[in-house]
């Protein structure tokens, strides 16, 4: 069964296959995707999950094994194979068919790659995960297709973009998928569930804004204070919403946590979490810089944070919760 990104979501709630495969340069659908699979596996009692990474020193067995192995819990599981390369080789291909033609009873196998050059999808192993399960090709979003995508993320979210809105939205990022969803996430954030005007749009997406949360949040992974700070002071200077930065570093700490809690080395940790290959040292790097207890504290500071943001403690109305959020992105970004 062949199925496009944007039919994931009707055909989720009618069925839930043994096999998907996942692929495509477009790095946000590939993830969207596959988290929504995630998400369905765990609605229907999917509670344990190993990642394999076929890379070029991958045991091939390994899958075999682990579709015939039980759970030491009985749970069913989810089974999270990655082919960077997109080509598994001669013996990948024999082991993905001997899958596919017997799936395990009790886990769903998801395999993402990139992109899959014409001769894979006429590979015996191709048709074998086509024919066992579904797969899913994720196609880059071309420029005159972007304005009826952000609309339909934007109504997917609640938001009732007005006309013009997404098409302007659309040429502000300039056809960047990833930079579109950021924004749509943004206007969600400063507006909630409603009416997007166009102006709405003009205030929020600002595409001459010298920074974004965005790079605040990298630069304090990537333990560079000086920027950092700089950042601070210059996203305060142009008004930028003091409620994105505290979500970004939320959301960023948030995962952390969940990371330094798993008690796997960092190598592991970011690829179990299906943290992006370009972000994985970035992250790596930040995660062994603090122990679990801190995390957990800098977690606290980021809710204390949120609320003065949007006014629920004192602190708004002046500087504190800028100053607020200068301590923290710098006790994060150093030792």
């Amino acid at each position: 069964m062949k199925l496009r990104p944007d039919q994931i979501k009707a055909h989720l709630q009618k069925n839930f296959l043994p096999v998907y495969f996942v692929s495509g340069d477009e790095s946000l659908q590939v993830m969207e995707v596959t988290d929504a699979l995630r998400a369905k596996a765990r609605a229907q009692g999917f509670n344990e999950r190993e990642v394999l990474e076929a890379d070029a020193h991958f045991e091939w067995q390994q899958l075999l094994d682990a579709g015939n192995s039980l759970s030491l819990f009985a749970d069913k599981r989810i089974l999270e194979l990655r082919l960077p390369s997109g080509k598994p080789g001669k013996q990948g291909s024999d082991v993905l068919q001997a899958y596919a033609a017997r799936p395990a009873d009790d886990a769903v196998l998801i395999v993402s790659a990139g992109k899959i050059e014409s001769a894979a999808r006429n590979s015996k192993w191709f048709k074998s995960l086509d024919e066992a399960g579904a797969v899913i090709q994720c196609w880059p979003v071309n420029v005159a297709e972007l304005p009826r995508w952000i609309e339909q993320r934007m109504r997917d979210r609640g938001m009732q973009p007005a006309n013009g809105a997404a098409a302007l939205l659309a040429e502000r990022v300039e056809g960047n998928l990833l930079a579109a969803a950021q924004e749509v996430d943004k206007l969600l954030l400063l507006y909630g569930a409603t009416g997007i005007s166009v102006q709405q749009v003009v205030d929020a997406v600002a595409d001459s804004a010298r920074y974004s949360v965005y790079d605040l949040v990298d630069a304090v992974l990537a333990a560079d204070v000086s920027r950092a700070v700089r950042m601070v002071a210059g996203l305060q200077a142009e008004g930028e919403a003091l409620t994105l930065a505290a979500w970004a570093l939320s959301r960023e700490v948030r995962s952390l946590l969940q990371m330094s809690e798993s008690g796997l080395s960092a190598e592991a940790a970011v690829i179990k979490a299906g943290v992006w290959e370009n972000r994985r040292a970035l992250v790596g790097q930040a995660l062994q810089r603090h122990n679990t207890t801190r995390w957990k504290q800098f977690l606290k500071r980021c809710a204390r944070l949120d609320k003065m943001s949007k006014g629920m403690e004192p602190g708004f109305k002046s500087d504190r919760a800028w100053d607020e959020l200068l301590i923290l992105v710098t006790q994060i970004a150093k030792k």
